[in-house]
């Protein structure tokens, strides 16, 4: 059984997130209202509720989505993107030199096929009339050229703002003025049963309305452990990716972004990210260019009943601390392997993948406050919260740029990594295509400046670019070595 993304292309369909096991405790968001800039106007419609009389004479009530669709349809898009073509040397190339078919190919007088780029579809919505868009983190990570299109069939080819590869979330923005947007619900009001409704673009067929319940609520994935998946049992299908998922009131309330399939294809389990989340998200990503997260600095686990026996407790519940990272939050506070935290503010912790899950409700720096079962009672713990830093490449490519683009992914070095290259602030390049890529900039190089302006986010990179009159140039950090590197705006 496997959790696949409902992206179109397999190529682009990678389950995005950190293994909960395996890394530190982290937080992505500060739950609470949607921040107002990005809400609607207007009071959205509620859909409404018709009857069926079938043969035995029991009536069935059936929800009927038609007005909902409607109104907020058209803020629904069709993303297509392209991908770099794969390198020579990838061994999924059947003519690459790495291929098992190279020595077949040997001398022959015949140019081998160039590689093709690749291309995916997904879905967003609309939620600012300037062109805002919500969308997966994996629908566009990566991509080359991202292509909007609206219901009208305009096209636009949009900037990606921002992308969260952890809560799969991604901001992207089309270059248009009164657009038709959604209205943003309250994703902590759900209830299991209650009627809802999706509309993406599965297998390409745009703007298609499927329907079901919600199954269950605070979903946590093996590989998604920082979000508190929406389960419903509504048709996701490859390309609903991004997608909005409407309550009966024709709110949004998640993103569709997962299916738990054994084909690939809609097996009634699905999974979306609750807009509360998104927003958190991307208010993050629009104002800072990344998303910061908290840690506690432990690994921990589930506590069954034997564990629960072994340690004492009156009944499985909580987290176990099986391992204390060094000099880290959690070691500074006291915690030791063997503890097994119980609350965390007060609110009971029942199963392991909640704590992941609340301290995501929390800022680095915050101080929180953990009940720990420790020796057969219960302890208070106080407990500052660490940097884990980002996980976000903020990618400063921009098609539609007034002052072009510089062919960049970065994203902003952690407070670590700025130790390590004893500077403060600078962007940490990841992806380098086009005019840097031809500038001679490598992954791994550290942005110190732009036209000798310090430069410590991607808006800041951004602004020195649409102030550069043709070319730019960067204050590069390689190693122990510093040099200015002109790049060619394009």
């Amino acid at each position: 059984m496997t959790v696949r993304t409902a992206v179109r292309n397999p190529l682009i369909a990678a389950v995005l997130g950190v293994v909960l096991g395996a890394a530190p405790l982290a937080a992505l968001y500060t739950v609470g209202a949607a921040p107002t800039m990005a809400r609607a106007q207007g009071s959205p419609p509620p859909a409404a509720v018709t009857s069926a009389q079938p043969r035995g004479g029991v009536a069935v009530m059936l929800p009927d989505f038609t007005t909902l669709v409607k109104k907020y349809g058209p803020a629904v898009v069709n993303i297509r993107v392209i991908e770099k073509a794969p390198e020579e040397g990838d061994s999924d190339n059947p003519f690459g030199p790495n291929s098992p078919f190279a020595p077949f190919f040997r001398g022959f007088p015949f140019q081998m096929p160039p590689e093709q780029p690749v291309r995916g579809e997904g879905s967003g919505f609309i939620i600012q009339p300037d062109g805002l868009i919500l969308t997966n983190a994996h629908v566009v990570a990566g991509a080359t050229r991202v292509t909007v299109q609206l219901t009208d069939r305009r096209e636009y080819t949009a900037k990606v703002i921002g992308v969260d590869k952890v809560s799969d979330v991604a901001v992207v923005k089309i270059p248009a003025d009164n657009l038709p947007t959604v209205t943003l619900g309250d994703s902590n009001s759900i209830e299991v049963g209650q009627w809802v409704l999706a509309i993406g673009a599965p297998f390409g067929f745009e703007n298609s309305a499927t329907a079901g319940i919600v199954s269950a609520k605070g979903r946590t994935l093996p590989d998604s452990g920082y979000v508190p998946f929406i389960q419903t049992d509504v048709p996701i299908n490859p390309g609903n990716s991004g997608g909005p998922l409407f309550n009966m009131s024709g709110q949004v309330i998640g993103i569709n972004s997962q299916i738990y399939s054994r084909t690939g294809g809609y097996m009634g389990v699905s999974f979306s990210i609750p807009i509360n989340v998104a927003m958190q998200v991307a208010h993050q990503l629009m104002t800072t260019g990344h998303v910061e997260r908290g840690k506690i600095g432990v690994v921990i686990q589930n506590v069954d009943q034997g564990l629960a026996d072994s340690f004492g407790l009156p009944q499985p519940e909580g987290a176990l601390v099986s391992s204390v990272e060094p000099g880290g939050p959690g070691a500074r506070a006291g915690l030791k392997p063997g503890d097994v935290i119980l609350a965390l503010n007060g609110e009971p912790i029942q199963t392991s993948s909640q704590l992941p899950v609340r301290v995501a409700t929390l800022m680095p720096g915050t101080v929180v406050h953990l009940t720990v079962w420790r020796d057969h009672a219960k302890h208070d713990v106080a407990l500052k919260l660490g940097s884990m830093g980002t996980e976000t490449v903020a990618s400063a490519q921009n098609p539609q740029h007034q002052g072009g683009s510089l062919g960049l992914a970065v994203r902003p070095l952690t407070r670590d990594e700025q130790a390590q290259a004893h500077t403060r602030g600078g962007l940490l390049v990841e992806g380098v295509t086009g005019p840097s890529e031809d500038a001679g900039i490598q992954p791994g190089d550290v942005i110190l400046a732009a036209n000798g302006a310090r430069v410590a986010t991607v808006e800041q990179l951004r602004t020195a670019v649409e102030k550069s009159r043709g070319h730019v140039a960067l204050l590069i950090q390689r190693g122990n070595t510093r040099i200015f590197v002109p790049v060619q705006v394009r």
